[in-house]
């Protein structure tokens, strides 16, 4: 049976172009499991991969972007999985290198998906998708390094974004007191919704400063930012204090000194999502199902069909989408 996909192809001359078609069963790559995708998001890289160019990241065309999805499994080759277990998919390059969540159905590798924990819905899982992630692969680590409630202040940059709004909600949920940067003053209300006791405006930290260290401030952090501000932060930690680090929407130069590293002990802690180990993705899944609170993360959701996503992401790549899109494949566009 036919089913629709947001395929994007390369045109005459070599831009590319996305557009809902009707793909079948055999249009589909190899895989062990084939899922009926019952939910998917928006992602940075999405909105790469959906760019005229298709941001470096798609190797071949046509594709189907999509680094997420949650469903229902279809059919399955591989004894781990059978029809009608809930499965959910982050990461392996799916999406980029291999096709993706965009569509109502996918087929991928067995040893990608993660079985759903239970009481996690696949639009909650997708409300998550790998944003929620990779911020609770940060919450973990900044734990696994000493980070407890009451410690002191923990700050989130970027935190109007996917990652950070997650991070906000998860770290205000176990308890700990976050101070939120944006760079979008109108922004305030709906990351104190989340659970940010204080905000920071991007200008206090985008400047570089010619100190090595400043007066100590955060217990850890969550950056998603990279560049001049991530050098920034770095002399502000207290000692022995953890900085996770998720992005580099700031930029990927690092203009620091070791200073913080050598007289702080501070430690520069880096999120890989995308090939995390399995142990690690069953570990934050099921920590996501017992710590993030549902409600708040119900406010960060933007609903979305297949047809509004080459326009929202020419939106998130110029910073200009909040919180998390959650896509329903199987509703049709206007």
């Amino acid at each position: 049976m036919g089913f629709r996909a947001l395929l994007v192809e390369r045109e005459e001359g070599g831009a590319a172009r996305a557009a809902v078609r009707m793909l079948e069963p055999e249009d589909l790559p190899e895989g062990e499991v084939t899922v009926t995708v019952e939910y998917t998001t928006l992602n940075y890289k999405d909105g790469l991969c959906l760019s005229p160019t298709g941001g470096g990241l798609v190797r071949s065309w046509p594709h189907v972007p999509g680094i997420d999805f949650a469903g229902i499994v279809e059919q399955s080759s591989d004894p781990r999985f059978a029809p009608g277990d809930r499965v959910v998919l982050t990461g392996w390059r799916v999406g980029e290198v291999h096709w993706g969540g965009f569509a109502e159905r996918a087929r991928v590798r067995a040893d990608w998906l993660v079985p759903l924990p239970d009481g996690l819905s696949t639009r909650a899982a997708m409300a998550v998708g790998t944003a929620g992630f990779t911020a609770m692969l940060a919450v973990m680590a900044l734990e696994d390094h000493g980070l407890k409630p009451g410690g002191g202040e923990v700050l989130v940059t970027g935190a109007a974004g996917g990652v950070g709004s997650v991070a906000v909600a998860l770290l205000a949920a176990l308890g700990h007191e976050v101070a939120a940067v944006t760079g979008r003053p109108e922004q305030e209300a709906y990351l104190r919704g989340l659970g940010a006791s204080r905000i920071v405006p991007r200008a206090d930290l985008a400047e570089t400063v010619k100190r090595p260290l400043e007066s100590e401030v955060w217990a850890g952090c969550i950056d998603a930012v990279g560049g001049a501000m991530l050098a920034r932060v770095l002399g502000q930690m207290r000692y022995g204090a953890s900085v996770a680090a998720v992005g580099l929407a700031g930029g990927a130069a690092l203009p620091a000194s070791v200073i913080p590293f050598l007289l702080r002990a501070v430690n520069l802690l880096g999120i890989d999502s995308v090939m995390r180990p399995q142990a690690d993705r069953r570990r934050a899944w099921d920590r996501i199902a017992r710590d993030l609170p549902m409600e708040r993360l119900e406010a960060m959701v933007v609903p979305a069909t297949l047809e509004d996503l080459p326009k929202l992401g020419a939106a998130i790549l110029q910073g200009e989408v909040r919180g998390r899109i959650v896509v329903d494949p199987r509703l049709p566009g206007d």
